[in-house]
């Protein structure tokens, strides 16, 4: 059952993060905010004059953005625990306002910089004392096709705030506007129904449970399916508007096209997964014969499979948990993790109005990282610790290693350190509980691992091509267009052994990740990446730790899929993804042996 949902006043303060660590109040904040205003005013007055001194400019301008992502990410935590604060959404709209402007008024350096003679822009990009700044200057020669004049760059820069509303309107309609009709429990009392607490009703072992907070979610989306269609359609038609303004072939290649991803690396990933998709309505049927159902419905796919046993977590607990299983990592690596637990790291419960899910914020070099999350005393959120740990522990290892100008690693690997941690803890969990229904339990995590993570998040990223496509061909993006195209993909995935119930069609409507386009296939990779590295880990030891923690240091000093071969992965290939994929079938055989 799921438990009443607290005000933000009620959270015990050693569960909440200590935003103090970046600004002491929001007095502290505003000064930072109008200092940066002033340095923004003396970078503009380099306008013109980049050729005179580029080292001192590119200098000048990473300081400005190492301090500005300090406002930002102040004010955007800030909110985030309580998205009805209006002195937080001031804050956040205040720190808006400032990236536009530093947008705009720093937009002419890309422009001038390219204006330099192609032989001035090599002595940069190797001059010793340009070090920290080498693949900034690098990617600057590669991206010039794509780079605009001064003029339409600060033009571009100035709709930074418009390009961010749908993100933001759909925020709040879904975390503050929205609301959810009660769950009625079998022993006659009502319950609340959030984003933050549809998990527990869909592990529930009540189906009419699950199915009430299933259909109260996805039935309350689909009365506001219009507004949200009109909101996501903006959102792709920007992404559209972006790749056209910077001679883009499409929005995906534009998505890629800075972490020098191929798109062959996007389509390698669905066509194994298609290739796969048996082995899918194999664990599809598993799962309704274990159940013990007629029927497989959409609202029964994260009920337990295993009777008469749960894992009952609460928060210390599973942290204990996953500082066992993530030792393999180092005593450094856990020592890192013990301070985060007591140092103000992490917002640890659900509470009204705090944002859905679960995230971390790592781009604080001279802070240390935040993690979000909202946590149920079950496997699943204590999974979703040593995740969100990945994260952070990663964003630590290259804040550390690397100057901020290389700190911040690719979006292709953020899922990497994250889905390895679970993989790792996972692996010790098994270890750890022996008796056999504990077992049957651990494979059913990684069976919905596998489930949530490979299939769901690369039937997401389908879904992108096709609404992006459809926006390419000029077609309409209607609510009833996109949930024909959401429905259509459920059917291919699921449809081989399940019912695909039809209010599945509204899902797409709640996926914030779609507001970051073509962002939810690197969860699917570097979930493939993961198993390999998790793998290699436990049979090697302490070699293939310092080929992890060397990837983990990379940050953006090389390019992503070079960073994965630094620890033995390259995703160029397929292989990564059908040797997951086999993984997949093999836990499926194993259950079936465990339970036979």
């Amino acid at each position: 059952m799921a438990e009443q949902i607290k005000k933000r006043c009620e959270i015990d303060a050693q569960w909440k993060w200590d935003l103090t660590h970046i600004f002491p109040s929001d007095q502290a904040w505003e000064e930072a905010r109008a200092a940066a205003l002033e340095t923004i005013k003396a970078f503009a007055a380099r306008q013109g004059h980049v050729a005179e001194d580029p080292k001192g400019t590119i200098r000048a301008f990473f300081a400005l953005y190492e301090r500005f992502a300090e406002i930002y990410e102040y004010a955007f935590l800030r909110q985030e625990t309580d998205n009805s604060d209006t002195v937080a959404q001031g804050l956040k709209s205040k720190a808006m306002s400032l990236a536009v402007q530093l947008e705009s008024q720093s937009a002419f350096l890309q422009p001038e910089l390219l204006t330099l003679p192609a032989a001035e822009l090599e002595a940069l990009q190797t001059a010793p004392d340009m070090a920290d700044y080498s693949e900034y200057i690098r990617n600057l020669i590669r991206e010039k096709p794509h780079i605009l004049s001064p003029e339409q760059e600060k033009l571009l820069a100035m709709m930074g705030e418009l390009q961010q509303a749908p993100d933001n309107i759909f925020s709040m309609l879904s975390n503050v506007d929205m609301t959810f009709p009660d769950v009625h429990m079998p022993d006659g009392t009502t319950s609340p129904l959030r984003e933050s607490n549809l998990s527990a009703y869909l592990h529930d072992r009540n189906q009419d449970v699950r199915r009430q907070g299933w259909e109260g979610i996805m039935s309350t989306y689909g009365r506001f399916g219009a507004t949200i269609a009109a909101i996501y359609g903006a959102s792709v038609k920007k992404d559209q508007f972006n790749a056209d303004a910077r001679h883009m072939p499409s929005a995906v290649e534009a998505s890629l096209f800075p972490y020098e991803i191929p798109l062959s690396v996007y389509d390698n990933l669905i066509a194994a997964v298609h290739e796969s998709l048996p082995s899918l309505t194999d664990y599809l049927k598993l799962r309704r014969e274990r159940m013990g159902l007629s029927e497989l419905h959409m609202y029964d796919m994260y009920a337990p499979l295993v009777d008469n046993f749960d894992m009952d977590l609460p928060y210390p607990e599973a942290y204990q948990l996953v500082l066992e299983g993530l030792a393999p990592l180092g005593e450094d690596y856990v020592a890192k993790l013990k301070e985060a637990y007591s140092g103000g790291w992490i917002d640890v419960y659900p509470n009204e109005n705090k944002s859905s899910g679960a995230f971390s914020c790592g781009d604080l070099v001279r802070v240390h990282p935040y993690v979000l999350l909202n946590h149920n005393n079950n496997l699943t959120s204590a999974m979703t610790i040593a995740h969100e740990l990945g994260h952070a522990m990663h964003s630590y290892f290259s804040n550390t290693h690397q100057p901020y100008p290389k700190a911040d690693y690719s979006l292709f690997v953020a899922e990497v350190a994250s889905t390895c941690n679970e993989a790792l803890m996972l692996r010790s969990l098994q270890k750890k509980f022996t008796d056999p229904k504990a077992q049957a339990y651990l494979l059913v995590d990684l069976l919905e691992k596998f489930r949530t993570t490979v299939y769901r998040q690369t039937m997401f990223a389908e879904f992108e091509r096709i609404s992006h496509d459809m926006a390419a061909k000029g077609e309409p993006l209607t609510k009833d267009a996109l949930n024909a195209a959401y429905y259509d993909l459920n059917q291919k995935y699921y449809g081989g052994g399940a019912v695909v119930d039809r209010l599945v069609e509204n899902e797409w409507m709640r996926i914030p990740h779609f507001y970051r386009a073509f962002y939810v296939f690197v969860y699917a990779t570097g979930f493939c990446a993961a198993m390999a590295l998790s793998q290699r880990i436990m049979q090697e030891g302490e070699s293939a730790v310092q080929d992890y923690r060397r990837f983990l240091s990379a940050g953006s000093s090389v390019p992503p899929l070079e960073a994965l071969k630094l620890a033995g992965v390259d995703m160029t290939s397929p292989e990564p993804v059908r040797n997951a994929l086999k993984i997949f079938q093999e836990t499926i055989d194993q259950f079936r042996a465990l339970n036979a």
